[in-house]
């Protein structure tokens, strides 16, 4: 086993608390975990820590939270425990020059570089249909996602593939390449491994808007059907119901694409499912949120509610 290198960590969101459990069961425990500061969330706006956060406390991981990790004090806070490197994933702020000209910095970056460089990588594979993603462990530098590469390995994104079941095998694999990343910086055999990403390829991962989220039936039901997966569980998809953009929104979980000839927006019972029709093609519905209510299975929704009203034509 390699010597452990003396690292910071900076994450915030689940996808790096998953990264820092596989860090931590490694022989590379980071020293520091930096992460921004306890905020409000969810419905009833509580106040609660970043993911990273929490797993640190569990893991017994000394804990700094900042708001801006370029503050003068919060980048003498990073410093003083004397760290060899940092380690990125999923942090949420932008690292400036003076702290990057003061400690190097690796990145472990969920997709293959440079396609899906920015914020939203996992979900804007998953919309693209692409057949395979994976993870990239690169030296961060001040543009986005731009630094040369040491290590990559591919995934295969499955047919049904959501980012509910996408982001942990990420996660698990980021984890297990900056452990890798971590053993050849202390063997001095990290540096030869750098390329500088190719000009050709570059893609932009936008950060999920709110109109990213609604389902459009105008479209191919393998769009939508795509579009519903990659932000199943955590952001999650909806139609607007007559539609309209004042429509009561119902939020849809998908089980694939059927033949159809329902026209575009129209709803139809299929067994214990319910078919949407799109403009080739019908997503089959597989769970429901009706605005304000739980998720629940479609047989349970139409038990309740029927089959929604088709729009106007």
């Amino acid at each position: 086993m390699s010597a452990a290198v003396p690292a910071v960590f900076l994450g915030t969101s689940d996808f790096a608390a998953d990264v820092l459990r596989v860090l931590a069961a490694s022989g590379q425990r980071p020293q520091l975990v930096v992460t921004p500061p306890d905020r409000r969330s969810g419905r009833g706006r509580k106040v609660s820590p970043p993911a990273a956060a929490v797993v640190a406390g569990e893991l017994g991981i000394e804990l700094y939270q900042t708001s801006s990790v370029n503050d003068p004090a919060s980048r003498e806070a990073v410093l003083a425990s004397g760290p060899e490197l940092g380690v990125v994933c999923a942090f949420g702020q932008l690292i400036g020059a003076d702290l990057l000209a003061a400690l190097p910095m690796l990145n472990a970056h969920p997709s293959l570089l440079p396609r899906w460089r920015g914020a939203a990588p996992i979900e804007r594979a998953l919309m693209a249909g692409d057949a395979v993603t994976g993870t990239c462990v690169m030296r961060l530098e001040e543009g986005l996602d731009s630094g040369p590469v040491a290590l990559r390995a591919e995934v295969r994104i499955e047919p049904d593939e959501t980012y509910g079941s996408l982001a942990p095998r990420l996660a698990d694999l980021s984890g297990a390449l900056l452990t890798d990343a971590l053993d050849l910086h202390a063997a001095g055999e990290l540096e030869e491994r750098f390329a500088t990403q190719p000009d050709e390829g570059i893609t932009y991962a936008e950060k999920i808007e709110a109109s990213d989220r609604i389902v459009d039936p105008q479209q191919p039901a393998s769009t939508e059907d795509a579009r519903i997966r990659a932000l199943t569980p955590h952001i999650g998809a909806a139609l607007r119901l007559g539609g309209s953009e004042g429509g009561e929104r119902l939020g849809l979980r998908s089980a694939g694409v059927v033949s159809s000839q329902l026209a575009p927006g129209e709803f139809a019972a299929d067994g214990d499912a319910l078919l949407l029709g799109c403009a080739e093609g019908a997503v089959r519905v597989s769970e429901l949120q009706p605005a304000g209510k739980r998720w629940m299975a479609a047989v349970d929704y139409l038990r309740g509610y029927g089959v929604p009203p088709s729009p106007p034509r």
